[in-house]
């Protein structure tokens, strides 16, 4: 035999230049072929739009815990310890021994009672007053790095209280003007408990971003709040401040060792649970919902591909004649539907990280189209609209994407694969 005869012809290897050029041409469109475009087309805005919004979303969503979970532990203790069986009455030395334990920023004595604030021209609102020392208040960055007017410098001799920015203008006081608060837990006398009233100079305005405590939350010295709340030489709690406020149940015992006495510890994940578990739910059902829209967008990649294979039966049939493989047809088709779905994932990723960059200025500029207030901070707590993207579940919306593309290809394309040549070409 000769080595002519001996040698057989291998032909195009998978996914060769050949198999490319045909898929590539039966993503151009031409006249006759415009409806089977517009279908792909379609699928291409679906997919990136569907893969976009989901980017978006979860970014939202993950800013939007990330800078509720800031300012929820920038200002309220990681660790909340409460006395057990006597009062706190030896909070300094407890506060100081406490400071001093490994992984411990610092502990900062509290005394907290509900209020109702007013101006002198204004209703009264619900307030909180928190009884603080000032060189524990200058310890929370997010009050001291945000003191809108005046200054919380000589705080424990001031006299006087630092309110929000909100409770200011809903009150119409400014640093200076006097801010009356009414206690229920008044003085007792024959007649019964009467209320306590007392009016404060404000020394300070601050603006943390978060409207709940912007609205409600009074700073008064340590010592005034003791009289005011009839809290002789004690504090009700002493809220620690950790450096790393995941690994909280690691320091409980750290913690109680160093308080010396009886006391009850809480930890901000008890005390928000049920909010944050709220926020969990609501970003995965969200997550669920979305990704429809990149399944819908996979399934005008099926009816797409089965009406091209369909109107390409006469070429697929010559293909074969020709010594194309049924895996080389499969290839072609599964080449052509995976680069819609390729081609849409990655454009939905650029427009989703396009949108997530500049999603507060998107937010003012519908703001300032529609004349509406969108995204009102007195319902989602913060003043701006935050945008935090995780890589990892970036990762996962791309992964997710291409796979249901590929899924989306595979029957049409092995449709394609199994078309009998001699039927196809039966009554041409």
């Amino acid at each position: 035999m000769s080595k002519a005869a001996a040698a057989s012809p291998t032909g195009a290897g998978p996914f060769s230049t050949f198999e490319r050029m045909i898929a590539w041409r039966y993503l151009r469109s031409r006249r006759k072929e415009a409806f089977i475009s517009v279908i792909a087309a379609i699928s291409f805005a679906g997919i990136m739009l569907g893969v976009a919004t989901l980017i978006v979303v979860m970014a939202v969503m993950n800013g939007f815990r990330a800078e509720l979970l800031v300012r929820i532990l920038g200002i309220n203790g990681h660790l909340i310890l409460t006395p057990v069986d006597s009062p706190l009455d030896d909070y300094a030395a407890v506060a100081g021994r406490i400071s001093g334990v490994k992984g411990v920023k610092y502990a900062i004595p509290l005394i907290d009672g509900q209020v109702l604030a007013s101006g002198s021209t204004s209703s009264g609102t619900g307030a909180l007053v928190r009884g603080i020392r000032a060189e524990d208040l200058h310890k929370i960055e997010l009050v001291r790095d945000n003191i809108r007017t005046g200054t919380i410098d000589d705080f424990d001799n001031s006299g006087g209280v630092a309110i929000g920015t909100r409770m200011a203008e809903n009150l119409g006081l400014a640093v200076g003007d006097m801010i009356t608060l009414v206690s229920p837990d008044g003085d007792v006398t024959p007649l019964g408990t009467t209320p306590r009233v007392k009016a404060y100079p404000i020394v300070a305005i601050y603006e943390i971003g978060m409207s709940e405590y912007d609205s409600a939350i009074v700073f008064m010295p340590l010592q005034e709040a003791q009289l005011y709340f009839n809290q002789d030489n004690r504090v009700q709690s002493i809220e620690i401040f950790v450096d790393n406020p995941d690994a909280v149940d690691a320091m409980r015992p750290a913690v109680e060792e160093a308080a010396q006495r009886p006391i009850y510890l809480t930890d901000w994940r008890q005390r928000n649970h049920t909010f944050f578990s709220a926020l969990q739910v609501e970003r995965n059902v969200m997550f669920m919902i979305l990704t429809l829209i990149v399944l819908v967008a996979a399934l005008n990649i099926i009816s797409g591909l089965i009406m091209l294979v369909k109107d390409k039966g006469h070429d697929i049939a010559i293909l074969r004649t020709m010594g194309a493989t049924r895996g080389a047809v499969l290839r072609i088709f599964l080449m052509t539907g995976a680069a819609i779905g390729v081609a849409g994932t990655v454009a939905g990723v650029v427009l989703g990280i396009l949108l997530c960059l500049n999603v507060e200025s998107i937010r003012q500029f519908f703001s300032w189209l529609s004349g509406t207030v969108l995204f009102n901070p007195e319902l989602y707590f913060l003043s701006q609209l935050p945008a935090k993207m995780d890589p990892k579940e970036t990762i996962s919306v791309i992964v997710m994407a291409l796979v249901l593309s590929f899924i989306a290809t595979i029957f049409p394309a092995w449709r394609a694969a199994k078309l009998d040549p001699v039927e196809a070409l039966r009554y041409e």
